[in-house]
């Protein structure tokens, strides 16, 4: 089997607006029956995945907080993959009058136009973290943490090389898991930076793009 595992991301590619149709949750269903492992890759905190998505128990592992968490939904287990940034940026950035502001295990997350402020922030206290962009969302995570790390994370459990995973997803973050990946795909409403770097455009939507590649490995094991 040259494909193993199949890693996706969540918003804009599994699900619309936090939405999954109950066809995607179907295919997803599929797959698992024939013993691929499946991987959710989300900037998410796992909090919130869980509020919208019930259904996490379909999938194998989960890499939440755009990669500073590992989570089995099989066990309940968590594993902080970095520490949180230090308690004095999150307090400069609450003086600054930056909100809203999301903590998780390892992440703090704003939106758009803060992000000039929190870099400004970052080099005023010569802190060792990063901003990664999601549309809107602003992301601040300690320097090398990123998708990519976070799905290294998740094969070494699953003992699956990254070549025999199918990645699939629609924003900047995304970048740094699919190049990892032995396939990479974009669905069709992915932004364009995106498309132009992946094996693979869909012709369906999020959740309907992400059936589109499920299917075709379900019935002939193999992509283009």
């Amino acid at each position: 089997m040259r494909f193993q595992a199949v890693a996706t991301d969540f918003d804009g590619t599994l699900a619309d607006h936090g939405h999954v149709e109950g066809d995607t949750l179907a295919a997803l269903t599929r797959l698992r029956k024939t013993g691929r492992k499946l991987i959710l890759i989300t900037g998410r905190e796992l909090r919130s995945v869980r509020e919208v998505f019930p259904e996490l128990r379909l999938f194998d592992l989960v890499v939440a907080e755009n990669g500073a968490l590992l989570y089995h939904p099989s066990t309940g287990e968590e594993r902080p993959l970095c520490q949180l940034p230090p308690a004095r940026f999150l307090e400069r950035l609450h003086r600054l009058g930056v909100s809203p502001i999301s903590i998780g295990r390892g992440i703090i997350a704003t939106v758009k136009p803060h992000d000039v402020t929190v870099q400004q922030v970052i080099q005023e206290l010569g802190l060792a973290l990063q901003i990664i962009l999601n549309r809107e969302a602003v992301m601040i995570l300690p320097a090398g943490i990123n998708k990519g790390t976070g799905l290294t994370a998740a094969l070494a459990g699953l003992g699956v090389p990254s070549p025999a995973v199918v990645g699939i997803g629609d924003a900047e973050n995304d970048h740094a898991f699919l190049r990892l990946c032995g396939f990479s795909v974009a669905v069709a409403n992915a932004i364009p930076s995106l498309k132009e770097r992946v094996n693979l455009v869909t012709a369906g939507d999020s959740g309907a793009g992400v059936s589109e590649i499920l299917q075709k490995l379900i019935a002939t094991g193999n992509l283009p």
